[in-house]
């Protein structure tokens, strides 16, 4: 028998409910069941409906990937390090599937000239940002020095 189906007498103590109660429930149409033999089966579903509590979420197709990561800049100055938060924000929020948003937390340490970078969501956006950190911090654009070449 499945432990997804409940004997009258469960369900009543489930309820804190007399049997009797439980049997008028299910000959008024209030609680559904099943009638197997002489014993009536309750399904979770439907005693679920009775008492209010929402059904348990079906499981998604596709299962859910997040990413975490953090990425470490070193020789990095404040006013540089605002520049590429700047720049890492705005790629983050633009185009990205409103969904499965990726969120961002930068840090920078003065003493050390280190910034960090802490990223968390799906794995495609977080391959995205990556691949323009990259780009940024290791392109001839002058972003990290202050100094931005005309094209």
């Amino acid at each position: 028998m499945s432990s997804d189906l409940y004997s009258v007498e469960q369900v009543a103590e489930l309820l804190g409910l007399h049997v009797r109660t439980v049997r008028g429930y299910i000959r008024a149409g209030r609680l559904r069941a099943v009638r197997i033999g002489k014993q009536y089966r309750i399904a979770r579903a439907d005693l679920d409906a009775l008492t209010g509590r929402p059904a348990p979420a079906k499981p998604t197709r596709v299962p859910m990937l997040e990413v975490s990561s953090i990425v470490q800049v070193d020789g990095v100055d404040r006013a540089a390090a605002d520049r590429l938060a700047t720049l890492v924000l705005a790629g983050v929020n633009t185009g990205h599937d409103p969904t499965r948003p990726l969120r961002v937390q930068t840090v920078h340490d003065e003493e050390r000239h280190r910034m960090k970078l802490v990223i968390l969501g799906d794995a495609a956006a977080t391959a995205d940002l990556l691949r323009l950190l990259d780009a940024v911090l290791h392109g001839d654009n002058g972003l990290l020095s202050g100094e931005v070449h005309d094209a």
